[in-house]
């Protein structure tokens, strides 16, 4: 089987903020994980829109 360019993440969060984000990624025909797979991108163009594009070297400097 071929490796995904994917990373599974786990984390924590409020179960109001859970219940509301499920709300929101429902609503807009998403599952929960499409919903903050969206989040996450819509964050990062944000970024580098602010701040220009991250590299790979500058990731690089951050994962070493």
């Amino acid at each position: 089987m071929a490796k995904k360019d994917t990373k599974n993440v786990g984390f924590s969060m409020e179960l109001d903020a859970h219940d509301r984000l499920y709300y929101i990624a429902k609503y807009e025909g998403r599952s929960l994980s499409g919903q903050i797979q969206y989040l996450i991108q819509k964050c990062i163009r944000e970024f580098e829109k602010e701040n220009g594009r991250i590299s790979d070297e500058d990731i690089k400097n951050v994962l070493s």
